[in-house]
């Protein structure tokens, strides 16, 4: 009897050991997944519209706890350095790496590193050949580091394999929202560019939620026809199809349809975690208040009345002739409206400014977008529609005139006018780096229509409904923060697997 209890007790003892020793293992594990910081590299095509989005998301990967890395070139490391240095004070870091450039081994002028310094189209693909160049400094640093996860350019299709090498998981980030993404797929699927007459003939892309239409002016050389370019693009599609994902500066709510579309119609997986400005808006505030909050625009439109005032910005690519300024010009003045114009090339007209001095307020060179846009003074947004820019319009909650130039600016103007209807287009009809083709009438009208009457005034309406859910898609608990968590939980997944 005596042994029996024994044994009883001796059993209960060795099982209680078993149960203790799984829960500390289990324990063990869930400590490791919560406490093994993610290192993240960001490699950004050398173009500031896709350095700045790249280090808003390294803003927000860091916010979230991960280790960010940022690749750059030394022409660019002074924009990353100065931006690493403002969110110190707010207990946030990120480190950055420079490699060199092969500029002249490319054939590109010497210091050439980013594309605003392109003077000519000829140079384009002197300038993607000069960054495949870079892939052994790039695979170099992931040996050296062996970061969790790369999250490279669209632009560097080599990356895929760079990463693979050292088994690690690419990320591949295109700068642009699911719609201008679904419907760029099929029109390189379908290419119904090829069945209409003439450049100017309406055609539709095929298979989208939306009715679509377009026209061959409206895209990109390499996209009409058969060009150097269009082989690289096709460079750039395959090695997504053997990439981890892709992530998208956007959030479930502004593009549903285009969300479902991209990933359970054409198979691809991707997260959706912006927008990245409105991630980072409160650690924004923090330090714009310290460096803007005197800037000269911003007072002027203290006094100004609320949605009196139109912002009119082209970003940093666009390149207008003098002639088409002065078309700008005519087509403000006509409006009656008040406005700030952003100009940063071109001469403006002689006594342009003398004349609406009272109305309008000129700014050459840099200016504090986003904080111009939430103004409570500012009623729209004339936009060339980069996809950042739209963004910035869409967090504001500030409707918009479209007028796109190249890039996938056509399609993010369809989703504006006529997906979302927040907006109203100027009326440009053909992708091209240098314009020259809106009439000041066109613009005066665009401006009108969204400025001032009913129609202006159900589009502001419909606009910060879109705001209300951006906002409502960064909050703990909403799309974009979920979907990032989700992210950061598969790649410490791959890492624990290692």
């Amino acid at each position: 009897m005596f042994y029996l209890v024994y044994y009883q007790i001796l059993c209960t003892f060795i099982a209680q050991i078993v149960i203790l020793n799984h829960a500390h293992q289990v324990f063990v594990k869930m400590v490791v997944m919560a406490d093994d910081q993610l290192h993240i590299f960001f490699f950004p095509l050398m173009a500031h519209g896709h350095i700045i989005p790249t280090l808003d998301m390294a803003k927000l990967f860091v916010s979230h706890g991960a280790k960010a890395t940022i690749i750059t070139t030394p022409l660019n490391l002074p924009i990353f350095v100065q931006s690493s240095e403002k969110i110190k004070h707010l207990g946030l870091e990120i480190y950055v790496k420079a490699i060199r450039f092969p500029a002249v081994e490319a054939g590109l002028p010497e210091g050439c590193e980013r594309m605003d310094q392109l003077t000519s189209d000829d140079l384009v693909p002197k300038f993607f050949k000069a960054t495949t160049m870079l892939q052994q400094q790039l695979e170099l640093l992931l040996h050296e580091c062996q970061p969790n996860a790369l999250v490279a350019d669209m632009f560097f299709p080599w990356a895929t394999e760079s990463a693979a090498k050292f088994d690690i998981p690419r990320l591949v980030f295109h700068g642009m929202g699911f719609f201008a993404l679904c419907a760029l797929e099929n029109l390189r699927h379908y290419k119904p560019q090829k069945n209409v007459c003439s450049d100017t003939e309406p055609f539709v892309v095929p298979n989208l939620p939306h009715k679509v239409k377009l026209t061959r002016m409206k895209l990109a050389p390499y996209d009409r026809e058969e060009t150097e370019m269009t082989k690289f693009i096709e460079q750039v599609k395959e090695s997504e199809l053997t990439s981890f994902g892709v992530i998208v500066n956007s959030f479930y709510e502004l593009e549903p349809d285009y969300a479902d579309y991209y990933r359970k119609v054409l198979g691809k997986r991707a997260w959706h975690v912006g927008p990245f400005l409105l991630c980072n808006r409160k650690n924004e505030e923090k330090i714009h208040k310290s460096d803007d909050e005197h800037h000269e625009c911003l007072q002027w439109l203290d006094t100004k009345k609320q949605n009196s005032v139109i912002y009119v910005c082209f970003g940093s690519m666009s390149n207008f002739t003098n002639s088409q300024i002065e078309e700008i010009a005519l087509g403000l003045e006509a409006s009656e409206q008040e406005f700030i114009w952003v100009i940063r090339k071109g001469e403006i007209p002689d006594g342009f400014e003398e004349r609406t001095k009272e109305k309008g307020l000129i700014i050459r060179g840099w200016a504090p977008q986003t904080l111009i846009l939430d103004h409570e003074a500012i009623g729209a947004f004339l936009t060339h529609c980069g996809w950042n820019s739209t963004l910035e319009g869409v967090s504001a909650g500030v409707p918009m005139v479209t007028w796109p130039m190249f890039a996938e600016q056509f399609l993010n103007e369809q989703l504006i006018t006529k997906v979302l209807k927040i907006g109203v287009a100027v009326g440009a009809e053909e992708w091209s780096i240098v314009v020259d083709n809106v009439k000041s009438e066109a613009i005066t009208k665009a401006v009108k229509c969204v400025m001032v009457g009913e129609e202006s005034m159900e589009m502001r309406r419909r606009a910060k409904e879109v705001t209300k859910m951006a906002n409502k898609a960064v909050e703990e608990g909403g799309s974009s923060y979920s979907d990032l968590n989700a992210l950061f939980q598969e790649l410490r997944t791959i890492n624990l697997h290692k």
